[in-house]
């Protein structure tokens, strides 16, 4: 990048994308080497773990290379002090959001109606896949033909068409890799505007209300309240990831 003389704000914005650059490379050193033990690599020195990893995301004989969304389990939309220094132990989804910024909610009614929902679209597909693996899961990878290209695919030469994750996505082999969790949300935002969202938006009132996820909202006072269907009811910390 050629700089003028005196055009100090490109410098400065240049040098705080290298530093962003430089802390999502540390961020990913760390994300590895805290899932090295669960693919066999614990023992490996960290000169040589990102090579090792990246060769087996790549890798088209490896059946198990995508585990980085088994196990999901929550989903939380606030400002990141709310869980810094918390080991989520890889099991959230977060969103960083400042109510106090978002004049008139239009960002939450975003949050709500997309991440939202596209979270609780995962994790029911890997609770589905997990609790009933011959209806809603497709089967072992290593017989998958694809089908029609983006269709789906079907375990072996025939069969029915499958359309969920290969067992292989949610079970090592030993043990289920994914523990099949309804989602819990979490909303760090005032209560009347969470609900004059969902009295807006049918599709989100309905996965509240019918139970598909459990909706929460921090209170000013830090404790956590459970969206029911007519009312927020305070809940303790330990039951707020409820089956």
């Amino acid at each position: 990048m050629h700089l003028y003389e005196g055009d100090v704000s490109v410098w400065v914005h240049r040098q705080s994308l290298l530093a962003f650059r430089e802390q999502l490379d540390a961020a990913g050193r760390i994300a590895r080497r805290e899932r090295a033990p669960s693919l066999g690599l614990g023992d490996m020195p960290d000169a040589k773990l990102d090579d090792a990893i990246r060769a087996r995301a790549a890798d088209w004989s490896e059946v198990r290379p995508e585990w980085g969304l088994a196990g999901n389990a929550a989903f939380i939309v606030a400002p990141r002090a709310r869980t810094r220094g918390v080991n989520l132990a890889g099991r959230s989804f977060l969103h960083e959001y400042t109510w106090q910024d978002d004049t008139g909610y239009a960002v939450l009614e975003l949050i709500m109606t997309a991440p939202m929902v596209v979270t609780h679209w995962i994790n029911m597909q890997y609770h589905a896949s997990t609790v009933d693996p011959l209806r809603y899961g497709s089967g072992n990878k290593v017989l998958h033909n694809v089908v029609g290209g983006h269709i789906g695919v079907m375990e072996g030469a025939g069969g029915d068409l499958r359309i969920g994750l290969a067992w292989q996505s949610v079970h090592d082999g030993t043990r289920e890799r994914h523990e099949p969790l309804r989602l819990s949300v979490f909303i760090d935002a005032p209560a009347d505007a969470i609900d004059g969202i969902m009295a807006k938006h049918a599709v989100v009132r309905d996965l509240v209300n019918n139970g598909w996820l459990f909706l929460h909202r921090f209170a000013d006072d830090g404790s956590i309240h459970r969206r029911t269907r007519n009312a927020w009811a305070p809940v303790q910390v330990a039951e707020a990831g409820v089956r």
